[in-house]
This record gives C-alpha cells, structure tokens and sequence, in this order.
C-alpha cells in the first residue's frame, strides 16, 4: 500500500450562497503528479487554499503529510511549497532579489538548496538583476516555481501555473515537473487545460465543487462509452446546428475548425452520414473515427449530471 501524502475528506466551502466544494473526498500518494483538470469557478483555487492553510473549510477534513490543516497550519507552511495562479511576486524586486527574499522567510539561504531549484533557475539566472515585472509570462513563471522550491518542501501546490504562457513554456514547465517528482516531491497542479491531464499520473476531474471522476488518464479515456466521431464541413458554424438532428446522435461538441460526435451505433455509416449532411447543404465533409480525448470524456460527464 502506497503512503498518503494528502488526504480530503468530505471537505465543502461555501461563498455566501455560491457552493465552491460540495463535500470533496480524495487522496493523493507520496510522490505522485496529481493533476486537478476542470474550468475557472471548478473550485480547484478553493480547495488549493484550504490545503495551503489559506482559508478555513466550512466543513470536513483534510491533512497534508499527517498534518491537519486547521490545527497544524504552522507546520504545513513551513513544509509545502504554493505556486498562486496569479504571479504574487514583488515586482519592483530583481529575480535574485525575490528568491533570496523567500529563502530568508524560510529561514534558509539559496546557497543551501541551490542543486534543487538549478535545473530551473539556471534558465533566468542570466536576468537575475532584472525586475521581476519586466519579466516574461515564461520567466514569471520560472522564477514563481524557483521561490516556491526553495525551502526544499515536500509537497508542491501549483495552481493554474501554465495559463497565460505560451505553447513553448507550457512544454517546458511540465517537463521540469516530471524532473521534481523524480525527485520525490509529491506535486498537485490544477489546469483548465485538458491535454495537460494526460500528463499526471492520476487526475480529478472536477466541475461545480465536485468530483466527476478520480482515474489514470488512459483509464478514464478507455471508459468513454461509445463511438466518437470527428467531422468538418465547410460550415462548422452550421454543422453543429445540423449534426443533433441527426438519428443516433448522443452529442456533439466543437472541437477547434471541427467537431466531435458521440453516437449510439457500434459502427456508424460514414456514407448515410454525409448523405445526410449533403441533403442539410453542406459540402467537403470529413468524418473519422477517433480515440476520445480527456476532454471527451469530461463532457461525456457533465452530461450524465
């Protein structure tokens, strides 16, 4: 059996009459990239805050290695590591000036844990007399991960640390997340990117302050229940009105410059689709069956709710 690094346990919070966790339960192993997958207001930031000892639970429990997060708050931030999805860095401070700031709070100096932030900070080293304002999205972003390492914690919180960066830096910040977990951090990331879940080792999907779904990304992708299929036409504003009326239709969404179909058939007839298609006016119509996405498999979820 696997050693617990977090546990949640039936954990709600609620804003005035707005529900922001609706009795959340889960666990999350030591070690492992555990990945929160939902869109803005999923309650991903809320739950984050509580686990950080940043706000209080209405109600429930929750512990972070052993920790509880009401009656151990002190000791939980001295050995947690939080990246906000806002960059909450001083501005007006250079990046050395910044990482040495948060070693100090820490009561560490960045001497002292420099071979665990290197692989990071070595890339923005070069600016490291430049303020952090006149940063780019991706050296905010570096230097944030660099300053929330560097106390050496043993659980790492990172929410929505990707969004606003380009396609470049996201690529790169994932691959230093695998270096860290090799490293024995146990690390929880919250992205309303869907292609980023097949990144973790395990993923929650979660909508409304609730959990849709707690698996493997291959495991919740192999349980999509049905035939998908992708199709274009030269009219996709049209083709998503058109597609439902067709018979066997379960759902359709867009998809990029197409979109993807569920259906009730095993095998679907690609001919009497485009028939039916042709007939609605639509002309160089595409169909291919696919593998469903992460993405897929989450609409295919909020459906059923």
């Amino acid at each position: 059996m696997r050693d617990i690094s977090i546990n949640v346990d039936n954990i709600s919070k609620h804003y005035g009459t707005v529900t922001a966790l609706d009795s959340i339960s889960l666990s999350v192993n030591k070690g492992e990239l555990f990945g929160f997958i939902g869109p803005d207001g999923a309650g991903k930031t809320t739950l984050f805050r509580i686990l950080t000892t940043l706000i209080l639970p209405d109600s429930g429990k929750a512990s972070v290695e052993d920790l509880d997060v009401v009656k151990n708050y002190k000791e939980i931030r001295r050995s947690v590591g939080y990246m906000p999805g806002k960059f909450s860095l001083y501005m007006d401070l250079s990046v050395e000036e910044n990482l040495k700031f948060y070693a100090t709070i820490f009561g560490t100096t960045v001497e002292e844990n420099y071979d665990l932030i290197k692989d990071i900070y070595s890339q923005i080293e070069p600016f490291r007399n430049r303020k952090a304002g006149k940063l780019s999205g991706g050296m905010k972003q570096k230097l944030a991960l660099s300053c929330a390492l560097i106390h050496k914690p043993s659980v790492l919180f990172l929410d929505e640390p990707t969004t606003g960066v380009d396609a470049v830096s996201r690529r790169e910040f994932w691959e230093m997340l695998k270096r860290l977990k090799e490293g024995g951090i146990t690390i929880l990331v919250s992205t309303p990117y869907m292609d980023e879940a097949s990144l973790c080792d395990r993923v929650t999907l979660i909508q409304n302050g609730k959990i849709l779904k707690i698996s493997t990304p291959g495991q919740i992708i192999s349980e999509y229940p049905r035939p998908l299929l992708n199709i274009s036409s030269d009219d996709i504003y049209r083709l998503i009105q058109d597609m439902p009326e067709y018979q066997g239709v379960i759902s359709s969404h867009a998809f990029g410059h197409s979109i993807h179909v569920s259906l009730e058939k095993d095998i679907p007839d690609f001919k009497e689709i485009e028939t039916f298609l042709n007939q609605k006016g639509h002309s160089s119509v595409e169909i291919n069956r696919i593998t469903a996405s992460v993405e897929d498999c989450f609409m295919e979820l909020m459906e059923k709710k």
